[in-house]
């Protein structure tokens, strides 16, 4: 965890890259990669996420793609000597979005929820189904939180509401048994 006042001493890898104009596909790939790690942008083909072992390696073998692809790609680590500050405000944005796309999706599982409440479908595989779904929230929430290295505001707001939908999903299953029950 970083604040505000220790960013500078924050080291960050930098990736800087260039893939070749065709085939697209190329391009998008490598952009869906750098997303997928939680990298920012800085500028067009050059990404920056701050340092672990981790990241070094994932950029390095990023990197290496990008080179067999027929690019460049230059990887440094660095230290920011002005501007630290808005560069982990960015990087927590990113994680900030991410966490809201989470809480969105938490809105639209309630509401699947309350269709099945509205629609009376009390069964087990509609359980497995909303109990299949609340996993993928969880460990979607939890590769965000890995790669929330700086502490984004977000995250608390993320955990309530996967409690509300596991709270909700506790009392479907609780309702999906006395249906059971009512059945034999």
């Amino acid at each position: 965890m970083t604040t505000a006042g220790t960013t500078t001493e924050l080291r960050w890898l930098v990736l800087v890259y260039k893939v070749p104009a065709e085939p697209t596909r190329l391009r998008a790939g490598v952009w869906r990669k750098i997303k997928g790690l939680g990298a920012i942008y800085l500028q067009n083909s050059v990404a920056a996420l701050p340092w672990s072992s981790g990241a070094e390696r994932a950029f390095r073998m990023l990197r290496n793609e990008i080179t067999e692809m027929g690019g460049t790609a230059q990887l440094m680590e660095s230290q920011v000597l002005a501007g630290g500050a808005e560069i982990a405000q960015a990087f927590n944005a990113a994680r900030d979005d991410e966490y809201e796309e989470i809480i969105d999706r938490c809105q639209d599982f309630l509401g699947e929820i309350e269709k099945e409440y509205r629609a009376e479908h009390f069964t087990y595989a509609e359980l497995e189904e909303n109990d299949e779904d609340l996993v993928k929230l969880r460990n979607w929430f939890a590769k965000i939180q890995a790669r929330d290295v700086l502490g984004a505001s977000g995250s608390a707001a993320t955990t309530a509401a996967l409690q509300r939908c596991a709270e909700a999903l506790d009392g479907y299953a609780a309702r999906v048994y006395a249906e059971e029950g009512e059945g034999q």
